[in-house]
């Protein structure tokens, strides 16, 4: 992923000012660069880098940010840089690992524009949208909404009505997704590789939608978590084979799955004896068992041979640094 402060859209991908019924420039002075840093022996120090940079959009006046949670995972140095170029420091308020948020309270006075919430529900294939980065319209994207539909990835995530956008912004972490009446309808994630007619492969944005973030948000300001038990967590990255197989492609850390001796490669044929054949299948199954700390039963395939192995999952939180408050 590109550095914010590097990189430009070129003009013909630039958003328009011209062409919205609402103030794109004070739309878009919402959005702050994030920069972090963490401790090399943080459990996702090996898989996500100890410097991350992406984005973060302002939802209140007091300084409150929304981004995306894995680029501030175990931060302990968390910093915001308006589009003028104002740093301010930040602390971590908050990961919610379900909907993929994270929230920072900035330190000092950000004095930049509010982005309210918006309604994703309303966003269906063709709706034009923005994707914005710190910096106005030469760091932002004119898109369309090209999908609405599940999303599950590798880490144990799911979302069950993800926002798909094209073309795609090459800085999409912590981005702000600008609906059409210029709130804030999402925050960027994810660039996807999409396969095209004539196996044209086309680079997609995925964008968690707002509406996730309205139940909880209260629950994250207060508790720092929301207020509902922790699903199973077995510390493990899946994928999925064109044969409706799932395949386990790594293990994190010493997480349950690897105290357990799962391995690369293994194929999950079922879940408590419920045959699984996707990535969501997989994911719900285990979810449904109860909360984290419930032991999962996997029937498990190895070089041809099929066996049965029990996981205790764990909460995931328990593996992760505390944020560090400044």
């Amino acid at each position: 992923m590109h550095t914010p402060d590097e990189w430009q859209i070129p003009p013909d991908f630039q958003p328009d000012p011209k062409a919205f019924s609402y103030d794109l420039k004070h739309a878009l002075n919402a959005v702050v660069s994030l920069r972090t840093t963490v401790p090399s022996d943080a459990f996702t120090a090996h898989t996500l880098g100890t410097e991350r940079a992406g984005y973060g959009v302002a939802i209140r006046t007091d300084g409150l940010v929304l981004t995306i949670g894995y680029l501030i995972a175990e931060a302990d140095e968390v910093w915001l840089r308006t589009g003028d170029g104002r740093a301010v420091q930040a602390h971590i308020i908050a990961y919610d690992y379900e909907s993929g948020f994270g929230l920072v309270q900035a330190l000092g006075a950000l004095d930049v524009p509010v982005l309210g919430l918006g309604d994703a529900r309303r966003l269906g294939a063709g709706t034009s949208v923005v994707m914005g980065g710190a910096g106005g319209p030469s760091r932002s994207l004119a898109a369309q909404v090209v999908a609405r539909q599940e999303f599950a990835g590798y880490w144990e995530y799911l979302i069950d009505d993800a926002i798909f956008t094209a073309p795609a912004h090459p800085n999409w972490g912590g981005a702000a997704l600008i609906g059409p009446k210029g709130d804030l309808v999402g925050i960027g994630s994810l660039q996807l590789q999409h396969q095209a007619s004539g196996g044209r492969a086309v680079p997609l944005n995925m964008s968690v939608p707002i509406d996730l973030l309205k139940p909880i948000l209260d629950d994250l300001l207060t508790l720092g978590r929301t207020n509902r038990p922790p699903r199973p967590w077995l510390g493990l990255y899946a994928t999925e084979a064109e044969d409706s197989l799932v395949i386990i492609v790594g293990l994190a850390g010493d997480a349950p799955a690897q105290r357990a001796g799962l391995r690369a490669g293994d194929i999950v044929h079922a879940v408590a004896g419920a045959p699984v054949s996707s990535l969501p299948d997989f994911y719900r199954a285990m979810w449904a068992l109860g909360r984290a700390g419930v032991d999962v039963p996997l029937t498990l395939e190895r070089e041809g041979d099929r066996f049965d192995v029990t996981v205790t999952s764990a909460d995931r939180n328990r593996f992760m640094k505390p944020p560090r408050l400044q």
